[in-house]
């Protein structure tokens, strides 16, 4: 999950300076630049050619569009033609040039437009993804105090920081190495690691992590790694690796991209070529040749390919999930696994009062235990406090005022209400012996994966507060809806507690639970799954859950709470945290993949038959031109079916079809 806590200097105009700094600008990329000419240059000239203007304005226009959007595309092309590939970025470079040559230029300026923009989004995504994963080191402080033999304080770089040293961490300070605790007592956020919820009590002996934010005490942490293979540094190093090795996937037509482009290009130049070996005129060869490369070009099929997939994207965003590119909607269609992080994924990621329990002979009810714990945390700034804050006003209960408030990091607080003295705090800290009743209560709350909170009068136990993280609304549904898409029930990967995490699993159908997992443990669980077969579907939101989400087939980021390193990398993000979202859109997906065939075959009939005709006969180039746009409308329109409401509703059903 994303950190609940944040340091004052890190919020405000800061802190989106900061992210403005190392987020790249669109336009410092080559490849946006030359776009955006393109699409200018082509909406300047549209207009002019579809008024009847004189040709020269709008054949430069044109012919400018050509330029600067072609050029980028074809030396590409022209690379992988060195390397002895033909891809399509070549081949549509070529297809534009012959339109232009048979006076078709506003169709091949429009294919020019279109394979411009594809690459600068694909280039613009890659330079976000990278911008996310330096910004990770963020996290970590550029500076700590280093505490010398003396007892002196020198502020020192964190990259100068060697093993053995101890560090002072105060109040609010992020820490700035991994280390172990050899003084000192607060409670750490460290969710940005393991995703835990809520901050963690540490004293004497714990460990702690570079990047994770100290509460209200003061540690003196030992060393106990170099800053360059700290836990966030080596989360960096995963979400590269599993980056740069993730297999490159291609959209189903560009399976057969290099045989259908070199037996077209093969075709192409034999029409030309044989006839006028015996003895053909170069015209009418050459017409011929062109009318032949027009109606074989890929365009149609091309777009028999994207309509669907970008429908299915737009539709899909309409409803709250952003999906990066048409190939991670075509393999969204793929994953037979799920697995999915806890908090903030499962669960809301804040944490909520989900019991209240006044102790026998206390002489309080429910209202009251909840008005004086709220009363006592009301100055505190933790998690905690403010979960039980929020459920005392949520009943509109008044909240007193307190005198005398003290905090002791790990144990609780304590304050002065109405002359009583109220404690609340851990039940183990604050009934340091002996059995109690209020022991009991917390013991059964724990086990059933919440938080306990003992409130404490004049020393006396009067209740126990149980807090959790609550559960999502469509949780349980999601889970069952995966289950039914992939053929098997998900896995549940999470940095907290085992209790916690078996607890939450029974409640919405899942007996696969890994716990206490550290990011490389959920890329070896991911990776597992990945070598018996399956291609594996990650959701989770936190910084920890980063590298699943860059090593699997395909990862879904949360977004509302999510960590930018997590949206960034996922190829898909749930902008409003509907995990119900999650098994529609997979079933949209399958639903594009399957008019993807369709178009296919329709577009591949047009193809035959023109070629055929064009190789036996004598084809118009009008007549050809006209079925050639007339096939590549017919699959638009076919594609376009996935625009419709009514097939994100069918999706959410779980009718596919």
């Amino acid at each position: 999950m994303a950190s609940t806590l944040i340091r004052p200097a890190e919020t405000g105009a800061a802190r989106e300076a900061v992210t403005a700094r190392r987020r790249t600008r669109i336009f410092t990329l080559p490849e946006a630049r030359w776009a955006a000419a393109a699409l200018a240059l082509f909406l300047i000239a549209l207009p002019l050619h579809l008024a009847g203007a004189p040709a020269w304005s709008w054949g430069a226009l044109f012919a400018a569009v050509y330029a600067t959007g072609g050029w980028e595309p074809g030396w590409t092309g022209l690379r992988a033609l060195r390397d002895r590939t033909l891809d399509v970025d070549l081949l549509m470079v070529v297809a534009a040039l012959g339109a232009a040559a048979i006076g078709q230029l506003l169709d091949g300026a429009l294919l020019i437009v279109i394979f411009a923009t594809s690459g600068a989004l694909e280039a613009i995504a890659t330079a976000r993804t990278a911008d996310s994963v330096r910004g990770l080191l963020d996290l970590a402080p550029t500076t700590a105090t280093r505490l010398s033999a003396d007892g002196g304080e020198e502020c020192v770089p964190t990259d100068e920081l060697r093993i053995g040293d101890v560090v002072l961490v105060r109040p609010g300070e992020r820490i700035g190495a991994d280390g172990g605790v050899v003084e000192g007592a607060s409670e750490v956020d460290q969710a940005t690691i393991t995703g835990e919820p809520l901050p963690v009590a540490k004293e004497t002996g714990d460990e702690v992590f570079a990047g994770t934010l100290n509460g209200t005490g003061a540690l003196r942490v030992k060393v106990g790694r170099d800053p360059a293979d700290s836990v966030i540094a080596r989360i960096v190093a995963m979400v590269e690796e599993a980056s740069e090795t993730k297999a490159p996937t291609q959209l189903f037509i560009e399976k057969v991209e290099q045989r259908y482009s070199l037996g077209m290009v093969a075709a192409t130049v034999a029409l030309f070529a044989l006839p006028l070996l015996f003895g053909a005129a170069l015209q009418p060869t050459l017409l011929r040749a062109m009318t032949f490369m027009i109606v074989a070009s890929p365009c149609a099929v091309v777009l028999a390919t994207m309509p669907p997939l970008l429908s299915a994207i737009a539709n899909a965003g309409r409803h709250g999930v952003l999906v990066k590119s048409a190939v991670v909607m075509e393999r969204l269609g793929q994953v037979d696994a799920a697995a999915l992080d806890k908090t903030g994924t499962l669960t809301e990621g804040t944490p909520k009062v989900t019991d209240i329990r006044p102790l026998a002979g206390s002489g309080l009810d429910e209202t009251e235990l909840l008005r004086l714990a709220a009363a006592v945390e009301h100055p505190s700034e933790h998690p905690l406090a403010r979960a039980v804050v929020d459920a005392a006003r949520a009943r509109d209960s008044a909240v007193p005022s307190v005198e005398d408030f003290t905090s002791a990091p790990g144990t609780g607080v304590r304050a002065t209400v109405s002359g009583r003295t109220v404690a609340v705090g851990s039940p183990t800290r604050l009934l340091k012996a002996g059995a109690h009743e209020g022991l009991a209560v917390a013991a059964d709350l724990e086990e059933a994966g919440r938080t306990a909170v003992l409130v404490a009068v004049d020393g006396t136990p009067v209740g126990v507060l149980g807090i959790a993280d609550r559960l999502r609304e469509d949780a349980a549904d999601a889970v069952a809806a995966l289950a039914r898409l992939t053929g098997t029930a998900p896995v549940l990967l999470t940095g907290d507690n085992p209790r916690a995490a078996v607890g939450l699993a029974e409640e919405v159908g899942i007996t696969d639970v890994r716990a206490g997992l550290l990011p490389r443990d959920k890329v070896a669980a991911v990776k597992e799954l990945e070598r018996a077969g399956r291609k594996v579907l990650v959701v989770g939101d936190g910084v920890n859950d980063a590298p699943a989400l860059a090593a699997a087939h395909t990862g879904v980021a949360m977004g509302r709470a999510g960590s930018d390193l997590a949206l960034e990398t996922a190829d898909a993000v749930v902008v409003r945290d509907e995990l119900a979202a999650i098994p529609a859109v997979i079933a949209l997906s399958r639903r594009a993949r399957r008019l993807v065939v369709q178009n296919l075959v329709i577009a591949a009939t047009f193809i035959a038959g023109l070629a055929v005709w064009d190789l036996a006969g004598r084809l118009p180039l009008p007549l050809g031109v006209a079925g050639h746009e007339g096939s590549t409308v017919i699959v638009g329109l076919n594609g376009l079916r996935l625009l419709a409401d009514g097939a994100w509703r069918r999706a959410r059903s779980g009718r596919e079809r």
